[in-house]
């Protein structure tokens, strides 16, 4: 199979579409993380700049695959999610729905046409990036529901509670509402399981 010019493929025009959308995924996690922060949910914020954070690698991975196209423009057109609200339960659902969309749809079938234009490394980073945004859906999912169900910062068992402020350990069945060392509030406090740093940054289980 002769491989399509890049200049004139549809690869092309989705490379930017990726593009673009991580880079508003980026920006939309960055206004996220500063909500949750306002409203003492230091936890949240730090999932939303976790994540905003790779969403940003991935933009800067798709940007360097349009090269051939260095100099010019590519005009698109394509959907781009709005959600503009205070509700830190609406972010994190409505960020789970995106991922998703990217994950199980749009990178499936952007990965599919690179391999029938012939742009194989295209086509794998579109693969390897779905994998991710499913991991971002189900961390979105994960806590989520630990806020829908008043969970985040309880328990029905006892547990290692981590403050990521100082590093302070509490066990019991909810974090403090202030931390014994720091001083920090409860926002700052999450199971020592889910915490970054300790095994690989919150990548939840199914």
């Amino acid at each position: 199979m002769m491989k399509t010019d890049f200049l004139n493929s549809q690869t092309k025009a989705n490379l930017m579409k990726a593009f673009a959308g991580e880079s508003q995924a980026r920006n939309r996690y960055t206004f996220a993380k500063l909500s949750a922060l306002e409203q003492n949910m230091y936890v949240l914020s730090e999932v939303f700049r976790f994540t905003a954070e790779q969403e940003e690698q991935h933009a800067k991975i798709f940007y360097e695959l349009m090269q051939e196209a260095s100099g010019g423009e590519i005009n698109i057109t394509a959907d781009y999610p709005v959600e503009v609200t205070d509700s830190l339960q609406k972010l994190l659902d409505s960020s789970a729905n995106n991922e998703n969309a990217e994950a199980e749809s749009i990178y499936p079938q952007f990965a599919e046409i690179a391999k029938q234009e012939g742009f194989t490394k295209a086509s794998s980073k579109f693969e390897l990036i779905a994998e991710i945004e499913r991991i971002h859906r189900k961390r979105f999912e994960y806590f989520g529901a630990l806020l829908r169900d008043d969970k985040l910062h309880k328990s029905d068992k006892s547990e290692r509670w981590l403050c990521l402020n100082c590093g302070h350990i509490h066990e019991g069945t909810e974090a403090p509402m202030m931390c014994p060392v720091c001083s920090v509030q409860q926002g700052y406090f999450i199971r020592e399981s889910d915490a970054p740093f300790t095994w690989g940054g919150m990548v939840c289980q199914e």
